[in-house]
């Protein structure tokens, strides 16, 4: 009887209990067309692998809040569209959720999805047995890879809220998957758009061991190939990764930057490692995976590891879903074991509460309920639905369920309410100054040295910050210069000072050789007169004339024109007056030693007049070596950049080969002329002919040797008004050391320039010699 009473109580109480508790399940829910869903409300971080396909049970998995919360979205979403009046009115969904915490080892429940018996032997292979309509995910890029395939095969529309990696892209492999998450390369191209930002170049790359992962490391390599960017350091985590051992290379190398592309689960425990290892003052990216994560921000010392960026979807406060909670959770669900077919459809989550929920990781939440409502206008469209009620004589297949998503933009947000004061830049070497070249030191283009570009270049960083470019030959630039600079352009213009002097000379010496010529001319039958050349006088004394033509044309702006007249007459002209004094000095000679000595041959040349016949000779000579020269090879103007940076020096280039005959010319004949006229220096005292012309020679070479001095150490524009100067002077010491003493006897010495004069000096050195 004792026992009868215990027995008879306990059934009361199991009774007592079984009216309060809801025979559904939070897994399942009937209606009209059923909904599946795929959330690792479960997470295996440590897998175990057999030998042999074998299911296991999520519920004994620890517990993910955020997986759990958009499990609820789910179930909420479908409700609130069983409660509308407006869409899938008369209609009511169901959905079979199952806990997809294994990519590899909870099958059953997708078989289940895909048909009413798991086993159907016999059964019509053409006829669609799915009792779904559509699913909504699965949480990861790799579980979702490894079931997707399953609905492809009967086009069952699969909406994704959490798979980002890129190969779901390929419609002609997934031809009903679609997704409401920002894919992998969006989620790139705004980490690479916030390092651009910051400048920041030296990153490491630490990413999920998985395909999610994998994907994001692939295109951030391929996305930052034309970049400044340098991947200084990148790898994939799992459960079995020794923390320690990544961050001592990332501060080895130097490295402040950290992207963090992984999971939540993976990244509580790599920014808890962070902070456990003491690791200071970097920049952490993180992505929309775990950017909303709710216990990151409350861990002790994580405000040391420095600054965390995170971006997420646009974040959507859904009206009423608190409001569901409060109202699921107050329920108590009967989740026997016996009650259920399969397994993965037991949550064991009593020991979270409404709060736990509700605070949860908000991330993809929006994406879940966007997911349900696609599908839900999907059928809405497919059922024809129209004012208050749908056509339910029409029988809907999967693949006529057309779903359209519009998956959300990434915000730029900061995870830990931080902003930078300052921006810092953690470069693998620090930025070059303006001016220096950047010079490869290791494998990445991160890793350099500065180099200062040298005169005469620039480097230009916006284009090509690792190359010092010539400047043009009409710029010039410092040692260490971002572009270049116009040369200055100099040549001496008419109006120069010095200019002036030498053309006010040029002028005074027509006009002497004028005067001087109208001076012999008066006296031409005057031993003087005779004895300076007689009429070869005036011959040198034109021909000096003609030179200085050239001295007006060192002057202004060279041209081609400018350029042979500053040479040729000079040239041509000197080379008359020097074959004039070759062939009176050696008159000279002839007369007073020659004549005593070899009478036939002083004849011969009295007879053949010997003197005009060499004048002409290098006159011709002369004329032809300028002509066939000027012809092929003319002076012309040139650019001299060669001896200052800054400036161009503008003057004339006279080609070797077109004056090296003149000029050979021109030192024979003074060679000769030294020679002859050296001879002659132990003639008379008071008879200084030969002595003259000696000192005339010894003046122009001085003067020439002097020019060449200052041409070798001096390059500037007046080496213009210096050239002009040694021709100038080259002029003058014959007209000053040959022609004036003579002038001076016919004025002031008239008893000198007679007859008996004459005859007296050149009898007593013909006395003297015979002795």
């Amino acid at each position: 009887m004792k026992y009868f009473l215990v027995s008879l109580c306990l059934l009361e109480t199991f009774l007592h209990a079984l009216a309060q508790c809801v025979p559904a399940s939070e897994f399942q829910l009937e209606g009209d067309y059923l909904l599946g869903g795929l959330f690792n409300v479960h997470h295996d971080s440590d897998p175990v692998y057999h030998d042999r396909p074998e299911a296991i049970d999520c519920s004994s998995k620890p517990l993910v809040n955020s997986s759990y919360r958009r499990f609820q979205l789910m179930r909420f979403s479908v409700e609130e569209i069983n409660n509308s009046t407006n869409l899938l009115p008369n209609v009511s969904l169901g959905y079979e959720i199952f806990d997809h915490c294994s990519d590899t080892q909870t099958f059953p429940g997708i078989f289940n999805l895909k048909s009413d018996d798991l086993i159907q032997p016999g059964g019509e292979p053409h006829k669609n047995r799915s009792k779904i309509i559509a699913v909504v995910g699965a949480s990861t890029s790799t579980h979702s890879l490894t079931v997707a395939p399953l609905f492809m095969m009967d086009l069952i529309p699969m909406v994704n809220y959490a798979a980002a990696s890129s190969v779901f892209s390929r419609i002609q492999n997934l031809p009903s998957f679609l997704r409401t998450v920002t894919p992998n390369q969006d989620t790139i191209e705004v980490i690479v758009n916030i390092l651009q930002h910051y400048n920041w170049r030296w990153v490491a790359f630490l990413y999920i061991d998985e395909d999610y992962g994998k994907d994001g490391q692939e295109l951030f390599i391929k996305r930052i190939k034309d970049t400044e960017i340098c991947l200084a350091y990148t790898k994939g985590l799992n459960q079995y990764t020794d923390y320690s051992q990544i961050f001592k290379q990332i501060e080895a190398q130097g490295i402040g930057i950290i992207i963090v592309f992984v999971h939540e689960w993976t990244a509580e425990p790599l920014i808890k490692s962070a902070i456990q290892l003491n690791v200071t003052n970097k920049v952490w990216i993180a992505v929309n995976t775990w950017s909303l994560n709710k216990k990151l921000p409350k861990e002790k010392g994580i405000k040391n590891i420095g600054t965390v960026i995170g971006f997420s979807e646009s974040e959507v406060t859904i009206p009423g879903f608190s409001d569901f909670i409060y109202s699921s959770r107050s329920m108590t669900h009967c989740e026997n074991a016996e009650q259920f077919v399969f397994c993965n459809q037991v949550c064991n989550c009593s020991s979270l509460s409404v709060e736990d929920v509700i605070a949860a990781d908000p991330s993809f939440n929006f994406n879940v309920y966007s997911a349900v409502y696609a599908i839900a206008h999907a059928l809405h469209n497919a059922l024809q639905c129209g004012s208050g009620s749908c056509n339910r004589n029409i029988t809907v297949y999967p693949h006529m369920v057309s779903v359209t998503v519009f998956p959300l933009s990434c915000t730029f947000m900061w995870l830990l309410n931080h902003f930078l004061v300052q921006v810092p830049t953690l470069p693998c070497s620090p930025e070059c100054g303006g001016g220096y070249a950047k010079k490869y030191n290791g494998i990445h283009k991160c890793c350099f040295d500065c180099e200062i570009c040298p005169t005469g270049t620039y480097v230009n960083s916006t284009e090509d910050p690792y190359k010092c470019i010539n400047c043009k030959e009409t710029e010039w630039s410092a040692a260490g210069s971002t572009s270049c600079n116009l040369r200055v352009v100099e040549y001496i213009p008419f109006t120069d000072s010095g200019a002036i002097l030498i053309m006010v000379g040029a002028s005074a010496l027509v006009g002497l050789t004028l005067a001087m010529s109208v001076l012999f001319a008066i006296n031409y039958n005057t031993p003087v007169v005779r004895s300076a050349g007689g009429p070869m006088c005036f011959l040198i004394l034109g021909c000096l004339s003609l030179c200085s033509l050239s001295i007006f044309f060192y002057f202004g702006k060279p041209t081609i024109s400018f350029c042979i007249l500053r040479f040729l007459p000079f040239l041509l002209f000197y080379t008359v007056c020097l074959a004039c004094f070759v062939v009176r000095s050696f008159q000279i000679v002839c007369i007073f030693k020659m004549a005593a000595k070899f009478p036939k041959l002083h004849s011969w040349w009295i007879k053949y007049h010997g003197q005009w016949l060499v004048i002409t000779v290098a006159f011709v000579t002369q004329a032809l070596f300028l002509l066939i020269g000027y012809t092929y090879f003319p002076p012309k103007p040139y650019d001299d950049i060669s001896w200052y940076p800054d400036k161009i020096i503008l003057g004339c280039d006279m080609n070797v080969k077109s004056s090296s005959g003149s000029v050979v010319l021109l030192l024979s004949l003074c060679s000769l002329c030294f020679i002859f006229s050296y001879m002659g220096k132990d003639l008379p005292k008071n008879y200084n002919e030969a002595k003259a012309i000696t000192f005339c020679l010894l003046l122009l070479i001085l003067t020439w040797i002097m020019f060449a001095t200052v041409y070798i150490l001096y390059r500037g524009k007046y080496i213009q008004t210096l050239n002009a100067l040694a021709v100038l002077s080259s002029l003058y010491s014959f007209l000053l050391w040959y022609f004036l003493p003579k002038c001076y006897i016919i004025i002031f010495q008239s008893y000198k320039n007679t007859q008996e004069y004459f005859k007296g000096l050149i009898q007593n050195y013909t006395k003297t010699i015979s002795q």
